[in-house]
């Protein structure tokens, strides 16, 4: 079947199940963290060992109550973004949105025409402050394409917009990048993810050595682009947020990665410690470990069922 008539009929599918009322869809997703937990799936697995590396302080039952609410709070995130991609972006800031906080700070940035940087780890949802960034003007977003290709159609269906500009994560993104930062455009970008093997630095995350991209400084570095962290944190049961916007150590543009790195993970860890049930520990984030270091991937059998 051709990938846009798939990303079609799932779009339809989508729309169809977010159709059920809100306190259907939470009870749906309460099942659904439920069914991880209790058949440990993969998803419950790699974030009980996220919690043991991140929070090696909490006893066994503070952290399985964590690694419940954690599981709880990511299929929600899954239902509310379905719910966002199939409603006009207009109704969803009007609906969900109940409190913005640094709106002018946003708006002055993009404003000095010298190009802005949102970093906007994987907290609260995403997804909603992707819409919000595209209410104010261009916005050019950095994603990671899937290896289906009705996948990735897909994202194109639910995400695209006459503001939104989607950058593959591959090849000429850099380039494309500077291009928009340099004519004074916005960029979203998500920093906590993994990069390569090569592709980063080594810096602290929650005590951890997590290697981390230096894309955020190297852009900053040779642009002037205004760096700050976005992110829409969940304040309701029935899909209401508050939306962030705050600025950036100045460390984040050093040249030096290896200072503009640590600066990153400090910031990222300090808005996940304001909910670390909103955090996106579902995601095994310190697998690749430093060269000499004689450290194993700590999922290697952490996360497989016994």
């Amino acid at each position: 079947m051709n990938p846009h008539r798939k990303a079609r009929l799932a779009y339809r599918a989508a729309n169809l199940l977010t159709r059920l009322p809100w306190p259907m869809l939470r009870a749906l997703a309460n099942g659904l963290a439920w069914l991880w937990m209790t058949f440990n799936a993969r998803e419950s697995r790699v974030t009980r060992r996220n919690l043991e590396l991140a929070y090696p302080a909490l006893d066994s039952a503070e952290r399985t109550r964590l690694q419940r609410d954690v599981l709880r709070s990511t299929a929600l995130q899954a239902l509310e973004t379905l719910r966002l991609w199939t409603r006009p972006a207009a109704h969803n800031l009007r609906d969900h949105l109940r409190e913005r906080h640094g709106e002018a700070l946003y708006d002055a940035a993009l404003a000095s025409g010298k190009g802005v940087i949102v970093a906007a780890p994987h907290f609260g949802n995403w997804e909603l402050l992707n819409q919000w960034l595209a209410s104010r003007g261009q916005i050019a977003i950095v994603y990671k394409p899937p290896e289906d290709a009705a996948g990735d159609a897909f994202l194109q269906l639910v995400r695209g917009g006459d503001n939104v500009q989607q950058v593959r994560a591959e090849g000429t993104a850099v380039r494309q990048l500077l291009k928009v930062l340099k004519d004074g455009g916005a960029t979203g970008i998500l920093p906590d993810q993994q990069p390569k093997a090569g592709d980063g630095v080594f810096v602290p995350f929650f005590g951890m050595q997590a290697l981390t991209m230096t894309l955020v400084n190297r852009l900053a570095a040779r642009t002037g682009a205004t760096v700050l962290y976005g992110w829409c944190e969940r304040t309701g049961p029935g899909m209401q947020f508050a939306l962030h916007i705050e600025a950036s150590a100045p460390a984040l543009a050093d040249p030096d990665p290896l200072v503009a790195g640590t600066a990153l993970n400090a910031g990222i860890e300090r808005i996940a410690r304001r909910d670390p049930a909103q955090y996106q520990w579902t995601y095994k984030r310190f697998t690749l470990r430093p060269d000499g270091s004689g450290e194993a991937d700590p999922y290697a059998t952490a996360t497989h069922p016994h």
